[in-house]
């Protein structure tokens, strides 16, 4: 196990009815003037946006609202958040809604006390500094709510970039696993995929001897794999939206991957498709694991093949260890197209032609070398093989 600090001081509100308490926990870190930041729909139709906005009145907290966020978030309506936050001197963000939304309030709350341009913080600038954010969760999927991470989509060029630090740490995330009863069916399998694609990245190390974070990774996948087809098949399973939504924020706040190395490919090689086709983030990750795992697992067949028989049950083939690791894959492929994901490039509505442009912009674009690293590092031949693959 490598040496790691872990700081992760997010105050968790769990449970119904619990958004009536967001006047009390903006208080309670500070907050005077609030922006209300959310994507609109059901938010605005299900009442929870008058909730809210009740909530904070009844703490004699002030508010402007800004909606619009769309899934894969994007950079023109961060930039007109810090333009609004400066204008109404804004010192706390609110996020009511999924990680789209969650994501864009950390990159507004970043770029408001920010004197440059907040791309700065996705092309590699750590964020040290940030107005406070508090969240209101309406989808388990993204894990934004317990992350130091977010991921924006700059307009020009539709590059898709992450940024990360501890200044964007959500101070309080308000989880009530039933205002996620009214998701359709396909926005519940992409969060289960999302959530089970944070593990997976964690997993896939090359550090030695790290069992406790093993197992707790095997855990949450094992929740999952129990959960997500008892959600599908009942979306008003209030215990079982409970168990996705805390091991949601669990698989993304970085307790599960202290102390090793982690992956990402898959989130990186994803990212260009929903930049691309504004698929869900979700739903290219069930195209896009499979392929990518097929394409590296013989850098460590044995990682593939634990997590196989752990997870998966599958028998463990000691003369030929390869086969468990497909098994594997093909059992975690099967599970995702079991709660309705996509299998391939056609039905994730990507096209074979735009193969060259995905790979481009994933290895050069926005001033990347050439080549990603995590688990195993892949440049532009091996990323087009894997693209491929997803056909």
């Amino acid at each position: 196990m490598q040496n790691f600090t872990f700081y992760s001081p997010t105050y968790f509100v769990f449970g119904k009815d619990t958004e009536n308490q967001a006047g009390e926990y903006v208080k309670k870190f500070g907050g005077s003037k609030v922006l209300i930041h959310y994507g609109g729909g059901s938010v605005v139709k299900s009442g929870l946006l008058d909730r809210v906005k009740a909530s904070l009145e009844k703490e004699g907290i002030s508010y402007v609202l800004l909606g619009g966020v769309k899934p894969n978030p994007r950079s023109g309506l961060v930039y007109e958040g810090i333009e609004l936050c400066k204008k109404e001197n804004v010192d706390f963000v609110l996020a009511v809604g999924g990680g789209s939304t969650i994501d864009s309030s950390k990159a507004i709350a970043a770029g408001t006390v920010y004197e440059g341009d907040f791309w700065d913080f996705y092309m590699g600038k750590r964020i040290e500094e940030a107005l406070p954010v508090g969240t209101i969760l309406t989808i388990a999927a993204a894990g934004s709510e317990g992350s130091p991470d977010s991921v924006i989509t700059k307009e020009e060029g539709m590059f898709k970039r992450g940024a990360s630090g501890d200044a964007i740490r959500p101070k309080f995330s308000i989880l009530n696993p039933a205002l996620t009863q009214t998701l359709p069916a396909y926005q519940s399998a992409a969060g289960i995929t999302d959530i089970m694609a944070h593990l997976y990245e964690r997993y896939l190390t090359n550090t030695a001897e790290v069992e406790v974070t093993d197992r707790l990774i095997e855990a949450l996948l094992l929740t999952m794999k129990h959960e997500g087809p008892r959600v599908i098949e009942d979306p008003n399973n209030y215990e079982a939206r409970a168990n996705i939504m805390w091991a949601g924020m669990m698989a993304h706040n970085n307790s599960c991957g202290v102390g090793r190395t982690q992956d990402w490919n898959s989130h990186n090689i994803e990212h260009e498709l929903s930049a691309l086709y504004d698929c869900a983030h979700g739903a290219g990750l069930a195209v896009t694991m499979p392929a990518v795992f097929t394409y590296v697992m013989k850098h460590d067949v044995m990682r593939f093949a634990q997590v196989a028989t752990r997870v998966w049950g599958c028998q463990m083939d000691f003369t030929n260890p390869e086969v468990t690791a497909k098994a594997g894959i093909e059992a975690l492929r099967n599970f995702l197209i079991s709660i309705g994901m996509p299998r391939n490039f056609e039905e994730l509505g990507a096209k074979k032609e735009d193969i060259p442009k995905l790979v481009d912009v994933l290895c050069n674009g926005d001033g990347r070398p050439g080549s990603i690293s995590g688990f195993v590092t892949l440049n532009e031949d091996d990323c087009t093989k894997i693209y491929e693959m997803m056909l």
